[in-house]
């Protein structure tokens, strides 16, 4: 069951990762150069390596026993 709440963790992390990305979308286009720049997209690809890692360290008790 750890593994379980260890992938369930991970993917509603990527999943708000990408809601994220999408986000500035909703922005007028020339703003949009400037929050999708190559920087910030490297940004965000090594934001989604380390994030879930981050994110499971945090959650660990509730991994490890499931109490809330």
């Amino acid at each position: 069951m750890v593994a379980g709440r260890l992938a369930v963790t991970v993917l509603v992390t990527w999943t708000a990762l990408v809601l994220l990305l999408l986000a500035p979308s909703l922005l007028p286009e020339r703003w949009q150069y400037y929050v999708y720049s190559p920087a910030s997209v490297g940004l965000w690809m090594l934001t989604v390596l380390v994030a879930p890692v981050v994110t499971c360290f945090v959650f660990w008790p509730w991994i490890r026993t499931g109490n809330r």
